[in-house]
């Protein structure tokens, strides 16, 4: 379970096929207009203040980490909350991964277009579902070729649309 990241994790609560692709380096249309929107995001919302951090680790490239009186809390942010529960498990495994190396944190997804925050737990029922997940995602990458395509809600939207409809 090494080599599975957040974005896997995120990735795979999306779409299996996209998380697959991801896994084999197939990487999506960059010049995808979502993709731009996305790292835009990142540059220029949530400016680092004072003691706020992002954080790399294997398997994790946290966007802000915040320490106050009350602890650790690890952010991700996110352009839209069309995708709550992937990025709800993304984080949930980001705090697990915390977990396993003795770091006791809490979680807030950051949605700065509708000036949302919601905090996210790791309770035992989501680490159940996570280490479900990490399995799944384990078997899926050791396949040889992807899964089909299922033409899921997110299809249309997707930067590996031209991948998978060509």
């Amino acid at each position: 379970m090494d080599s599975i990241t957040g974005t896997l994790v995120w990735y795979y609560a999306v779409c299996p096929r996209e998380c697959w692709l991801m896994a084999h380096e197939i990487s999506p249309d960059e010049d995808d207009t979502l993709l731009d929107l996305g790292r835009l995001l990142h540059e220029e919302t949530y400016k680092r203040e004072e003691g706020d951090k992002g954080f790399e680790a294997p398997g994790m490239k946290l966007d802000l980490v915040r320490k106050d009186e009350d602890g650790i809390t690890v952010c991700e942010v996110k352009k839209s909350d069309r995708f709550i529960r992937p990025a709800a498990m993304q984080l949930c495994f980001y705090l697990w991964r915390l977990k396993q190396q003795g770091v006791k944190a809490r979680g807030e997804l950051l949605i700065p277009a509708r000036k949302k925050r919601i905090r996210i737990e790791l309770s035992e029922q989501r680490e159940s579902e996570l280490v479900r997940i990490m399995s799944e995602i384990e078997r899926l990458v050791a396949e040889p070729t992807p899964p089909a395509v299922t033409g899921g809600k997110y299809c249309k939207k997707c930067a590996y649309r031209e991948f998978c409809y060509a």
